[in-house]
C-alpha cells in the first residue's frame, strides 16, 4: 500500500485528488495539507511514501516547499501539480530542477468533476506506482550487446552469443537521438550542459511534455548550455551543435531532402500513449542516418523507445541506456537494457563524456553487468 500526502490550498482540488486516488486499492491518502508549512510537519508525522504538491499556495508555496523537503528527505518522491500556462510551466521546470520527481497538469475545468477526476487519475496513478516502484512484472535480466573489436565481424570474437548485435561503426556517429520522460528534464540538462560548444553533432530529443512546457524547457536549457537548444519547428535544417526538442503534442521526425536533413512535425496517432513519441523519432533517424546514430535512452516511465531502438540496432547503430541507480524511473532505459538492445548501461554522469568521446571517433563503450 502506497501512502500519499496531498498538499493544495484549494479544498476543491484536494478533494478531487483524494477522490481520484481512491479508485486504486493500492493507494491510501494518509493526510492533506493546505500549504507547504503544514505539509512539512505532516511529512514528519505521517511518513508518507509520496507527496503531491501544488505550486501556488499561501504561507509557503510549492517551490519553497520542495527545496525544504529535499534538505531532509532527498529521496522522497514528490509530484508537482501545475497549470498549462507559461507561468505554470516555468514554475514547474524550476521545481523539477529543485528536486521534484515529476509533475501532472491540473484539469482546465475543475467544474466538470467527473472529467477532472478522470484526468487526474489517468495522469497521477501510474506516476505514483512508477516512482514508488510498485506493481508490474519483474524486470528481465539486463543483457548487454558486446562491442566487437575494430575489424571484427559482427557476432565474432569474445562475448559473441545471444546478445550480440551488429557491429557499431568504428568512426564517429553523425547524430545523437535521445528519448526521456519522468526525470528527463533534469537528466537531459545534466547531459547537455556538460557538452562543449565544439560538440560537432546535432542532437534530436523527445522529452514527454505537453505544449508550452517544451518551449519553456528548450529556452531554459538554451540559457544553461554551450550548445544551441531550440524547440523544433517544421523544416528546420538539422545542424551540428544544435539540440532540437520535440514540441508538445507533435511527433518529431527527420527527413532527407536533397543534400540536407530537416525536421518534420506531424500529429499522427500517439504511440505508447505519447505524442511526441521516442519510437517515432528513432524510426525516422534509423531511416535517415542508419548505423551512424548514437541513440540514448534516459530515465522515464513506460517502454517508449524500445521499438525505435530495435529499428536503430537493425541498422547497426549504437544504443546507450541510463542505469537504474541514477534514473528517477527505470522504465524506458530498463526496457531497452532488459531486451538486450543496449551496448552500454551508464550512470548519468558518464553519458555526456561518452557522447564527447564518440563524437570524436573514440570507442569507450564497454559491456557492464
Amino acid at each position: 500500500m502506497v501512502s500519499v500526502l496531498v498538499v493544495d490550498d484549494s479544498v476543491v482540488v484536494r478533494r478531487l485528488i483524494v477522490d481520484a486516488l481512491s479508485a486504486d486499492p493500492g493507494i491510501q491518502v494518509v493526510g492533506t495539507a493546505p500549504n507547504g508549512k503544514v505539509a512539512l510537519s505532516k511529512i514528519e508525522m505521517l511518513k508518507p511514501d509520496i507527496v503531491t504538491l501544488d505550486i501556488e499556495m499561501p504561507v509557503m508555496d510549492g517551490l519553497t516547499t520542495i527545496k525544504e523537503i529535499r534538505k531532509v528527505h532527498p529521496r522522497l518522491p514528490v509530484i508537482m501539480f501545475s497549470t498549462l500556462t507559461s507561468v505554470g510551466a516555468s514554475a514547474t521546470l524550476e521545481a523539477l530542477s529543485s528536486g521534484a520527481s515529476d509533475y501532472v497538469t491540473k484539469p482546465a475545468n475543475v467544474g466538470s468533476v467527473a472529467e477532472s477526476i478522470k484526468s487526474v487519475r489517468e495522469q497521477i496513478i501510474p506516476r505514483i506506482h512508477a516512482l514508488c516502484r510498485t506493481g508490474g512484472p519483474p524486470r528481465p535480466p539486463v543483457r548487454l550487446a558486446p562491442r566487437p573489436a575494430p575489424g571484427t565481424a559482427p557476432g565474432a570474437g569474445p562475448g559473441a552469443g545471444p546478445a550480440t548485435r551488429q557491429a557499431v561503426g568504428t568512426g564517429a556517429p553523425q547524430v545523437v537521438a535521445v528519448g526521456c520522460s519522468t526525470g528527463g528534464p533534469d537528466a537531459l540538462t545534466k547531459v547537455v550542459s556538460v557538452l562543449p560548444a565544439s560538440f560537432a553533432l546535432p542532437i534530436v530529443v523527445v522529452q514527454h511534455m505537453p505544449q508550452v512546457f517544451t518551449k519553456m524547457f528548450a529556452e531554459r536549457l538554451d540559457r544553461s548550455a554551450a550548445l544551441r537548444v531550440v524547440e523544433a519547428q517544421a523544416n528546420m535544417p538539422v545542424q551540428p551543435g544544435t539540440v532540437y526538442i520535440a514540441p508538445g503534442d507533435y511527433h518529431l521526425e527527420v527527413v532527407r531532402r536533397g543534400g540536407g536533413v530537416f525536421t518534420q512535425l506531424q500529429q499522427g496517432p500517439p504511440e505508447n500513449f505519447c505524442r511526441p513519441a521516442v519510437d517515432v523519432l528513432f524510426r525516422s533517424v534509423a531511416t535517415v542516418y542508419g548505423g551512424a546514430t548514437l541513440g540514448v535512452i534516459l530515465t522515464g516511465m513506460g517502454q517508449d523507445g524500445k521499438r525505435g531502438s530495435e529499428s536503430l540496432i537493425a541498422k547497426g547503430a549504437e544504443i546507450v541506456a541510463q542505469d537504474e541507480a541514477t534514473s528517477v524511473v527505470w522504465g524506458m532505459p530498463g526496457a531497452v537494457a532488459g531486451a538486450g538492445l543496449a551496448h552500454s548501461v551508464l550512470p548519468l554522469n558518464e553519458i555526456s563524456h561518452h557522447l564527447i568521446n564518440r563524437a570524436a571517433g573514440g570507442r569507450t563503450v564497454r559491456p557492464r553487468g
